[in-house]
């Protein structure tokens, strides 16, 4: 019960001798890119309008962050003088008066 189909196939495969890797063809991949980047779409400078207010917005966010902390820490040391101000003046009356 021997099946010749499946014999003669598997000499067949057995008698096929290896190729070598098969590569793109030269240029195929700067068609593909330059295809690609075509079919984007355009929308009449939407995209680039739209990509350029989340920059400046991004910009601006950041500035203003950076501003905050800074402005933060500027009234964190004027805060801790004031303190230190106020113990010296404490002291100084509680001195005053124990005497």
């Amino acid at each position: 019960m021997k099946d010749h189909k499946i014999d003669r196939l598997l000499r067949s495969a057995a008698q096929v001798r290896e190729e070598g890797a098969a590569s793109m063809p030269f240029g195929f991949d700067t068609r593909v890119i330059a295809l690609w980047r075509a079919a984007l779409p355009r929308a009449n400078g939407v995209v680039s309008l739209v990509r350029r207010v989340a920059v400046l917005s991004a910009a601006v966010i950041v500035i203003s962050t950076i501003a905050a902390v800074r402005e933060a820490n500027q009234s964190r040391e004027i805060g801790e003088s004031f303190t230190n101000e106020f113990a010296i003046a404490d002291t100084a009356i509680q001195d005053e008066f124990s005497q």
